[in-house]
């Protein structure tokens, strides 16, 4: 029977599983939001919630709790500045989970692992791009001169080839005897 067995393995050692837990758990406070399987972001949340009520303290014995999981004093720093000062009035629940959909290659369930109320930073380079139109031609500009011509290649393209044989028999063709008589 399983009675208060807890956590999920993961497929890993234990101390694999502790290592994934506290790298997923950096990136995620350094980034505010993660994309991983479905059962590591379950396994993440409780593990990570933890750290964040333990950085509300605010206190020399705190950090040092942290700093026991959370290598990167950077993030660490960040934890005891902006996000125990954003979740100061909130109990818990600082995380959530958002289910993605199956992944491609061997069909795991993905989820999007985020802090919630995040300041996510969005890229500078696409708000621009997004928001612009590109410019049409005109009307009476010539068309003939952009499209490519009938037969020529372009860069990338491979050439198509057809097949050289259309019986049934196979690939090599049918030789036929003289008719005697």
């Amino acid at each position: 029977m399983k009675h208060r067995v807890q956590g999920r393995k993961l497929g890993r050692t234990s101390s694999h599983r502790l290592a994934v837990l506290r790298n997923l758990s950096t990136s995620l406070f350094r980034h505010e939001r993660i994309t991983t399987t479905l059962m590591k972001a379950k396994e993440l949340r409780p593990f990570a919630e933890r750290l964040i009520t333990i950085s509300k303290r605010e206190t020399l014995h705190a950090r040092r709790l942290v700093l026991r999981d959370i290598h990167d004093k950077d993030v660490v720093a960040k934890m005891f500045d902006a996000l125990s000062s954003r979740y100061a009035q909130r109990p818990g629940g600082y995380t959530r989970i958002i289910k993605l959909g199956p992944r491609r290659g061997d069909n795991a369930e993905i989820a999007r692992i985020e802090l919630v109320d995040a300041e996510v930073q969005k890229k500078a380079a696409d708000t621009p791009a997004k928001t612009e139109k590109k410019a049409k031609p005109a009307k009476g500009a010539d068309k003939d001169a952009a499209a490519p011509k009938k037969g020529a290649r372009t860069k990338g393209a491979t050439p198509r080839t057809e097949s050289k044989s259309k019986s049934k028999g196979g690939s090599a063709p049918r030789k036929v005897g003289k008719s005697g008589s």
